[in-house]
């Protein structure tokens, strides 16, 4: 590690004189190129690296950023590699995330410092500095990381489902928001190619080493001691195939609710069979599949290449709910109030519209009560999958028996947990979410009493 990080003013002089008149392109010729490399500068390091950290001196630590006290850690590096006009150079920014920077092992800190430099193809040679730009200014190439499926997921994993409001609080007061402005940030480090499995199809894989060093911007000692990175790159199309599988499992499971809905509505063809019906019971499931439907298409609008998948899943979810639920629901209303001789099409237009208004005015409130008790995430789901619960307290208000198929029954409790206990049980989904195994199981057996 220590040979790969010399000054690049060494390596040109060991190189000799005559490569030091020449460009970069004329450099590679001291480096053995890899017999299957199409052009000596397609390599692309663009992409997300996933390694550790620890100290690299005998002294440990930050004399400035007291939070820094752990020896080693977790780290992620978010890379943008940009072609310049000098061949074999390109320009990169980027960031790097430090995990596990607090000293209590149940309270794991997380700070990140944003970077940009240079990467020189000839040397494997990696150079970045803390970005320079004002506070809270976004990297020019920001459209990546918005499409970057790791960033986003981590984002949305740690932000609504794990992160609290004090664990914002304490980000935000963490080695994050000073680190740019007490200290010169640099990092060097080389780049090497790793031989890619063949499971991993034409994915390029990247292993980076190297060097952090901080110095104080008013010359009073440094920030802390140097740190060794040792990351590799993540094969994104993991999470590409997960998110496309579980969309798969999403439209699945809408067709098959759609043929049980089918099914309820034959079983339920006659007025006095659906007026036995509960209209809170379709409309709580109908509201939860507009839902589903609002939250795929946001995630393909944000992960375009992502985009076609999730907007099937989208599709059918709107279909389940537009066309087969609210045309289930009207009626089930019709149904519970016979029309009289005298009323008028306006009497039942004005009653229609109050029908409407409610239902996508619970629709939009839900929205807006989801979004203020987001850190409450599970408890609302938890009451939003109690939507068996009108039927029965119909049932036993107006004595009535089976008004559901036997197979509405059991196929809708199925389906319905299928999302949940993939996103809350899987170990291995591609949300980044910790299994809840307690929750999984409470909801499962409330469903199936």
């Amino acid at each position: 590690l220590a040979a790969a990080l010399r000054p690049l003013r060494e390596r040109v002089a060991s190189a000799g004189a005559a490569s030091s008149s020449g460009s970069w392109g004329d450099e590679h010729a001291f480096f053995k190129r890899d017999e299957n490399e199409i052009s000596p500068y397609s390599w692309n390091i663009t992409g997300t690296y996933k390694g550790s950290w620890n100290f690299a001196g005998s002294t440990n630590g930050s004399s400035r950023f007291l939070e820094f006290t752990k020896l080693k850690g977790d780290a992620v590096l978010e890379l943008l590699s940009t072609p310049t006009k000098i061949s074999g150079v390109h320009y990169v920014q980027g960031s790097v995330t430090f995990h596990d920077v607090l000293d209590n092992a149940h309270d794991r800190g997380v700070a990140q410092i944003r970077l940009e430099g240079v990467y020189i193809w000839p040397f494997r040679q990696l150079r970045m500095v803390a970005n320079s730009g004002a506070d809270g200014e976004p990297l020019q190439e920001e459209d990546y990381f918005l499409s970057n499926p790791y960033h986003l997921l981590r984002i949305f994993s740690s932000q609504v489902f794990q992160e609290t409001s004090e664990e914002k609080n304490r980000r935000k007061n963490s080695l994050t928001y000073d680190m740019e402005k007490h200290c010169s940030v640099e990092i060097a480090a080389k780049v090497v190619r790793v031989s890619s499995n063949l499971n991993e199809g034409e994915h390029e894989k990247y292993r980076l080493e190297g060097l952090m060093e901080s110095t104080a911007v008013d010359d009073d000692g440094e920030c802390f001691s140097p740190i060794l990175l040792n990351a590799t790159s993540l094969n994104v199309e993991v999470y590409y195939n997960k998110a496309v599988n579980y969309t798969l499992m999403v439209t699945f499971i809408s067709f098959l609710q759609v043929l049980l809905l089918i099914r309820q509505m034959e079983h339920s063809n006659t007025q006095s069979g659906a007026a036995k019906v509960s209209i809170l019971m379709i409309g709580q499931q109908a509201i939860m599949d507009a839902y589903l439907c609002l939250l795929h298409l946001t995630a393909g609008i944000l992960v375009e290449s992502l985009f076609n998948a999730f907007a099937t899943a989208a599709f059918f979810k709107f279909v389940v709910f537009s066309i087969f639920e609210m045309r289930y629901l009207l009626a089930i209303w019709k149904a519970s109030r016979p029309l009289n001789s005298g009323e008028g099409w306006e009497v039942m237009r004005r009653e229609l519209s109050v029908l409407y208004s409610r239902f996508y005015g619970i629709l939009l409130g839900g929205i807006l009560l989801m979004y203020e008790l987001h850190n409450f995430l599970r408890p609302l789901l938890f009451l939003m999958y109690s939507f068996w619960v009108p039927q029965i307290v119909t049932n036993v208000i107006r004595d009535t028996r089976k008004p559901l198929h036997p197979q509405y029954i059991l196929g809708m409790t199925i389906t319905r947990l299928a999302i949940p206990l993939y996103i809350f049980g899987c170990p291995s989904n591609f949300m980044r979410i910790e299994p809840d195994k307690t929750w999984c199981i409470a909801v499962t057996i409330f469903m199936g009493i």
